[in-house]
């Protein structure tokens, strides 16, 4: 019954809603999640499985405690255990930010740390991302996850990011993937009632469905690649531990 609740609420209220609802109430869902099977890396709170999540419900996928999902706990994971961020002098841009990463990069002092969106409430700097407002070769690091695919041009976006970050910086640029994967990204300006969008690209506030060419379209607006999959740098019992999904590449973008 929970999960059904709360499947119907992500449909249904704004994600700007959700972001300053959601906190307290999965604090009090946490009292019933007690336990030492699995673990968030991002708060370090243990439990007997993460909650299950999503409009199609994913099991073992959201921390009760911080809201970490899979995606959040990998990229955090890469960035500890593969990168100098917490350790070197780092100036850090996060588009739409997430509330379970906010805290942990705001804990360091060698971290410059700016958040920005259009809408919201997380972020300090409202910013259309098509245009930001930063000078050229700014950024160490950009993050922008699970943002490309509600945006009008992803191209266009995709360029700024790379107008900002620095020549030797780097930048994690994920988007949701939904079966069956199409062999190009789908998207068609005609399409935009909410219902249409849903059943053409999975949910009805994104704009396109990614395919197997995303790759070649971060490539298009003038970056280098790199896939990074999950075991180059978790173990089998890690994975399961932390609840990161074994499937999900990360895409780190870099001039």
């Amino acid at each position: 019954m929970l999960r059904k609740l709360v499947g119907f609420l992500l449909r249904k209220l704004p994600r700007t809603l959700l972001q300053r609802i959601s906190k307290p109430i999965f604090k009090i869902i946490s009292i019933f999640y007690y336990g030492n099977n699995v673990e968030c890396p991002i708060c370090n709170k243990s439990f007997k499985e993460f909650f299950p999540y999503g409009r199609k419900t994913r099991n073992n996928a959201l921390c009760t405690n911080c809201l970490s999902l899979e995606r959040h706990r990998l990229i955090y994971l890469y960035l500890e255990k593969k990168t100098l961020i917490f350790k070197n002098k780092t100036k850090l841009l996060h588009i739409a930010p997430e509330g379970c990463l906010i805290s942990i990069f705001k804990r360091f002092d060698n971290i410059e740390y700016i958040t920005a969106d259009l809408n919201s409430p997380l972020a300090d700097i409202k910013m259309d991302i098509h245009n930001m407002p930063f000078k050229e070769n700014s950024f160490d690091l950009v993050l922008c996850n699970h943002v490309l695919e509600h945006v009008d041009n992803d191209i266009k976006a995709l360029k700024e990011i790379k107008r900002v970050l620095k020549r030797d910086g780097i930048g994690i640029v994920q988007v949701p993937f939904y079966d069956p994967i199409p062999e190009k990204t789908i998207e068609d300006k005609i399409v935009k009632s909410k219902r249409e969008r849903e059943k053409l690209y999975g949910q009805s506030d994104h704009v396109r469905k990614y395919g197997k060419d995303y790759k070649k379209r971060l490539e298009s607006a003038g970056f280098n690649v790199k896939i990074v999959n999950s075991y180059t740098y978790l173990n089998k019992s890690e994975i399961n531990k932390y609840g990161t999904d074994e499937n999900e590449d990360l895409y780190i973008i870099f001039s």
